[in-house]
């Protein structure tokens, strides 16, 4: 790709705009996952309809996220991440729409999708706001995606509390959001394709690299997932304590991952991307060793703040190390974004499954195990770290097609 001249202020700014743009992104997320009680109710379906329901919006996003790439390719980055963030803030309203589970499968395919498409988009540009930096954004760029779906919730609970229609509130929350983003989209970096650049293909496996990192992401998105939807039950039933409490355990997990997002790139400058992971493994699996073996609610809960602790960075230095790792940046990025939605996909209904056949308490040896694994293959991240531009004070304002 290549792009106008950029002086570092314009670089600056252009990572808070990138970084709003998480932040919108985010709280989409935020704002449909405290009205899927309302959805279920609205369209009439079972507990076991909108399982299958909620299948889709992975569904719909690892079919689309190959595309991402020759959209930016035909429109430039930051005309497409303007379209596809518009897409993905204005599908909010569909899901509530729908009258059935027919409908709404199609409606949560089409989010998935736009979700998907726009997640690409914005991580390849982030990407490239590091490079052009020269250290680390991208954890903090997914802590803002982070708090972004607790403003989204924060706002979605009013609106369930007040017993506002979720048509209403999601057709209010999706203009909203769609002007920030559009506004946000202003300043991002315009990042052009050069003159001889074939169009990447519509469709295409992901190369070795992203399949590597890809793996290294699926380890902890595997551990976010089944300690997000499962640290609750497993306080409630395991450790038989209140439902406040379980609650807490959860809350207390998510805003842990957002925490150590927001101030995990200074960790990540300091010892490397490698480094980073290989402590991050470290910290997630005594966390998986305190929830199997503790036995007390205080002993689990702090587990279950280490796994977040230690997983936070690891997706977005996986995203960081794809952009890095070969000549397709967006393709390999696609890659490692639909193995991460694939894991946290498969996650929750894995450890149930598990469950069901043994305990939960074996569930979350299984993810100890995933824990550790982020320890042995940390290092498949190095060739994001090798390949990492050094830029000097000034070279952010040349060309990169005259670097």
């Amino acid at each position: 790709m290549s792009t106008v001249a950029y002086g570092r202020r314009e670089v600056r700014r252009a990572r808070y705009a990138v970084a709003a743009v998480f932040a919108v992104h985010g709280a989409v997320t935020g704002s449909f996952a405290t009205r899927v009680p309302w959805i279920q109710e609205h369209a009439g379906v079972s507990a076991g309809q909108l399982g299958l329901a909620l299948a889709f919006p992975a569904l719909g996003a690892s079919v689309a996220m190959p595309l991402a790439g020759r959209v930016s390719h035909r429109f430039g980055a930051r005309t497409a991440l303007r379209g596809l963030l518009a897409l993905w803030t204005l599908a909010l309203v569909l899901p509530s729409l729908a009258p059935n589970l027919l409908t709404l499968c199609l409606a949560l395919f089409v989010y998935g999708a736009s979700a998907g498409v726009s997640d690409v988009a914005m991580n390849a540009l982030g990407v490239e706001t590091e490079n052009r930096l020269d250290k680390s954004i991208m954890s903090g760029l997914h802590g803002m995606w982070s708090t972004g779906a607790l403003i989204g919730s924060a706002a979605g609970t009013l609106a369930a509390h007040l017993g506002t229609d979720a048509r209403t509130h999601h057709a209010l929350a999706a203009a909203v959001l769609t002007v920030v983003g559009l506004v946000a989209c202003t300043w991002v970096l315009d990042l052009q394709p050069a003159e001889d650049e074939d169009p990447p293909p519509r469709f295409a496996l992901p190369p070795k690299s992203a399949v590597l990192i890809g793996a290294v992401g699926f380890c902890a998105v595997f551990a976010e997932g089944a300690s997000l939807d499962w640290s609750a039950v497993y306080l409630r039933d395991e450790l038989e304590t209140s439902a406040g409490l379980a609650a807490a355990c959860t809350t207390g997990f998510t805003l842990t991952m957002a925490v150590a997002r927001l101030v995990g790139d200074k960790v990540v400058d300091r010892f490397g991307a490698v480094r980073a992971v290989r402590v991050s493994g470290v910290l997630a699996t005594l966390g998986g060793l305190l929830v199997v073996g503790g036995g007390r609610p205080a002993v689990a809960m702090t587990g279950f703040a280490l796994i977040g602790l230690g997983i936070a960075v690891v997706v977005p230095l996986c995203f960081a190390a794809a952009g890095r790792a070969g000549s397709n940046p967006s393709l390999a990025i696609a890659g490692v974004a639909t193995i991460t939605y694939t894991s946290g996909l498969v996650a929750p209904s894995a450890i149930g499954g598990l469950a069901q056949a043994t305990s939960l308490v074996v569930s979350f040896g299984l993810v100890t195990v995933l824990a550790a694994c982020l320890v042995v293959f940390a290092r498949v991240l190095r060739a994001g770290d090798r390949n990492r531009p050094k830029i000097g004070p000034r070279a952010a304002e040349v060309p990169e097609r005259q670097r």
